[in-house]
């Protein structure tokens, strides 16, 4: 089994409708409230919060564990560095 198939959030967002950048500003927000090795679960639109937060997310040393699409949309599961 692989580390995504019994996760559970810690945390969640949903950012669905929010733009670019205020979408990985939120994210960045919800992150700095969890504890070293907590997971957020957040929602995004596709197009450019898919293609921004994740590499953002990671540029700040987090871990992306999921990416999946789930109705149009995006759902991310993140371990918090």
């Amino acid at each position: 089994m692989g580390e995504d198939e019994k996760v559970i959030p810690d945390d969640k967002i949903d950012l669905r409708g929010v733009l670019c950048p205020i979408n990985f500003v939120k994210t960045k927000l919800k992150l700095e409230m969890l504890d070293t090795g907590q997971i957020l679960e957040i929602i995004l639109d596709d197009g450019e919060p898919i293609r921004s937060v994740p590499r953002s997310v990671k540029e700040e040393g987090h871990k992306i564990i999921k990416v999946e699409n789930i109705d149009g949309a995006y759902r991310l599961l993140i371990r918090k560095a």
